[in-house]
């Protein structure tokens, strides 16, 4: 389990890793060439993305299948 803090400092410009929670989740996207400076497109790493791509993602939840869960947010 993860708070939003501990996620926030995974935002790729604090430390090298890179991750984003969904739906409860938090994927490890630091090795996804789309995410390389902490962000792709108009979203952020480091932060719960579940409302922004619910509303407007042009893709669907699979998206997250390729990456590693890292745990939950708490």
């Amino acid at each position: 389990m993860y708070s939003r803090g501990q996620l926030a400092l995974r935002n790729g410009q604090d430390r090298d890793e890179i991750w984003v929670a969904y739906h409860g989740l938090i994927y490890d996207v630091t090795r996804s060439r789309l995410w390389k400076r902490g962000n792709h497109y108009e979203h952020w790493a480091g932060q719960d993305l579940t409302t922004e791509l619910d509303k407007d993602a042009p893709h669907n939840a699979n998206v997250f299948d390729k990456f590693s869960v890292i745990g939950l947010l708490k």
